[in-house]
């Protein structure tokens, strides 16, 4: 078989070359976000209590450290309606810190630090510039929704760190097959097959699976980002064959990637979600462990499948119907639920605590209020950032958008499927990565475009930073200004109202 000429193809770049500040820059960044996150950590409380839905999984963390058997074996706490990876990991921290707040908010901390740290990474790489990953951290850092998260004895931000951890990875994954297959262009064999080359084990896209299975073990929503990111995956190793002009480029995806992407990105987050029920498996007194007999008649057409495996299958079961009977329809209100459509805006924030006496300030009347909240410098901005996205995905092709606003819309579109359902505004968690992402990219858009103009006009070009620095700068400025709503810091009752900005804020 004849072989026609291949356009020449430039090297690839992979993240940015200045690897030493970059490393440097990064070092500044884990320390600015420790210590923010770890800040005045053991408040608020509900007199010493948890507050707000850490009064579910702090004590199940607790219970899931001194049960013996690493899982719930308490039906009293009732409300077990999550896997156990999230709840390990606030054991973990009460198991070295104790039952008090800094012991179940020590590890969600550490994932808030992780978080930005790999959010840093991950623009970094796609954008080829230190500048514009260090502009992601910044944003990171000052989102009041990833940081009220970081800070809470709740299961988001473990559900968001792992999210983030397999994005990071994918772009890694994409990365390291363009280096393939170029190598293989130069080697002159990228026609040796009409469907283009094998491309070996991807450790990079299995360790994107094991991220999502974590996930997946944290909450059950992890599942929209396994149908998200399996199919981006698939995207991206259709784009690298076409670069390289493989001469059936669908084709060899579907016989040489399909497979290998499926078994990382589908079938290992099914397994390590089942991996970490072993505890369950293993145990005499687990919640639900034995319900064979007892609300599971002992025949039946399924009566050939183990109990163990039934039993499970009603605690999941369990788990669904508790969630499908959370609905308004069902008389299930909240004051502070909302929809998702106010998501993107942070319309409608939570109050997580609230204290107000003047016991509260040494004498002085005052408010302690702590919010979840997205920086209005960050979210409000969040439309236009998915308009541009958008032209630059569809339009030109930019496939650092289609990453960020695959991630974005897994944390967000999948909730539109069932209204009815109660939300809340801190399942948007997942979310606030895949903006400050997107808006560091738009930063870094705005300083290229000037650059590019720079010769003919130079005056642009300090505009241009002028603008991102001026911008950065409200960011940071609208970070401080949120500080006491965020960390239930005394404030006055005027300042208190100073920081309601919207009436749905209240």
């Amino acid at each position: 078989m004849g072989t026609r000429p291949v356009p020449e193809i430039p090297a690839p770049l992979f993240g940015a070359p200045d690897r030493r500040r970059g490393f440097l820059v990064g070092l500044v960044i884990t320390a600015v976000a420790a210590l923010t996150r770890f800040w005045g950590l053991a408040h608020p409380t509900d007199q010493g209590t948890p507050v707000f839905d850490e009064k579910h999984y702090v004590p199940q963390g607790w219970q899931v450290l001194t049960g013996g058997n690493w899982i719930e074996d308490n039906p009293a706490y009732g409300l077990v309606v999550h896997p156990p990876v999230g709840k390990w990991l606030l054991a973990a921290g009460e198991a070295v810190f104790g039952y008090g707040p800094v012991g179940w908010r020590i590890t969600p901390a550490i994932a808030g630090v992780a978080i930005v740290v790999l959010i840093y990474i991950a623009v970094r790489r796609l954008s080829r510039s230190t500048m514009v990953g260090a502009i992601a951290a910044v944003f990171a850092i000052c989102d009041g929704v990833l940081f009220v998260q970081s800070r809470m004895g709740m299961l988001d931000i473990f559900q968001a760190v792992f999210v983030v951890a397999a994005i990071t990875a994918l772009i890694a994954d994409r990365d390291q097959v363009r280096a393939r297959m170029h190598r293989v262009y130069l080697e002159g064999r990228i026609h040796d097959s009409d469907f283009g080359p094998r491309l070996g084990f991807r450790w990079y896209r299995f360790t994107a699976g094991v991220m999502l299975g974590l996930a997946c073990g944290t909450k059950w929503s992890g599942v929209y980002f396994v149908v998200f990111f399996a199919l981006l995956a698939i995207g991206f190793d259709v784009a690298a064959r076409k670069a390289y002009h493989v001469r059936r480029p669908w084709l060899g995806v579907l016989r040489r990637d399909l497979v290998p992407a499926g078994m990382s990105l589908a079938v290992m987050p099914i397994v390590i979600y089942f991996v970490s029920f072993i505890p369950w498996f293993t145990s005499e007194t687990a919640v639900y462990r034995y319900e064979v007999g007892n609300q599971i008649g002992v025949g039946g057409p399924f009566a050939w499948v183990p109990g163990a495996w039934r039993s499970l299958w009603f605690y999941e079961a369990g788990i669904l119907q508790f969630h499908a009977g959370l609905t308004n329809s069902a008389g299930n209100h909240h004051p502070w639920e909302s929809k998702p459509w106010t998501w993107p805006m942070s319309l409608r924030p939570m109050l997580y605590a609230i204290e107000n006496g003047p016991d509260q300030c040494g004498g002085g009347e005052c408010i302690r209020a702590q919010m979840l909240i997205g920086s209005p410098a960050l979210w409000w901005v969040a439309l236009p950032m998915l308009a541009w996205g958008l032209w630059r995905w569809l339009v030109r092709r930019d496939w650092r958008y289609a990453t960020v606003l695959t991630g974005y819309a897994a944390g967000l579109l999948p909730w539109f499927a069932d209204l009815d359902r109660q939300m809340y505004f801190f399942y948007a968690t997942v979310m606030a990565p895949f903006l400050v992402m997107g808006l560091a990219l738009c930063c870094g858009d705005l300083l290229r475009a000037v650059a590019a103009r720079a010769r003919a006009r130079p005056e642009r070009r300090a505009l241009g930073i002028l603008v991102v620095a001026i911008y950065v700068g409200l960011v940071v400025a609208n970070f401080i200004w949120l500080w006491p709503i965020l960390t239930a810091s005394p404030i006055s009752p005027a300042q208190w109202h100073q920081q309601i900005w919207l009436p749905s804020w209240s």
